[in-house]
């Protein structure tokens, strides 16, 4: 499973929502799906804006968890 971390970001950069959003040039609403972790994808060019204003590495923000079905299962 990928973590997509950019809470952890926006807080080490001290930006809020609306102002990444604007930043980034892109719709709050859609930011706040990545945010979340709800979204399903994430197009190049989002992650190259989400860089570019948060002033980090792709690797800041996305993190791979390893998925265990089993703990899944068990966890419902």
């Amino acid at each position: 499973m990928i973590k997509i971390n950019l809470d952890v970001m926006m807080i080490k950069r001290n930006l809020g929502l609306m102002e990444l959003a604007e930043q980034m040039n892109i719709t709050p609403a859609n930011l706040s799906i990545l945010k979340n972790n709800k979204g399903r994808a994430i197009r190049f060019t989002t992650l190259d804006a989400a860089c570019k204003a948060l002033m980090c590495q792709p690797g800041d923000i996305l993190e791979y968890i390893e998925y265990d079905e089993e703990s899944e299962t068990n966890e419902q």
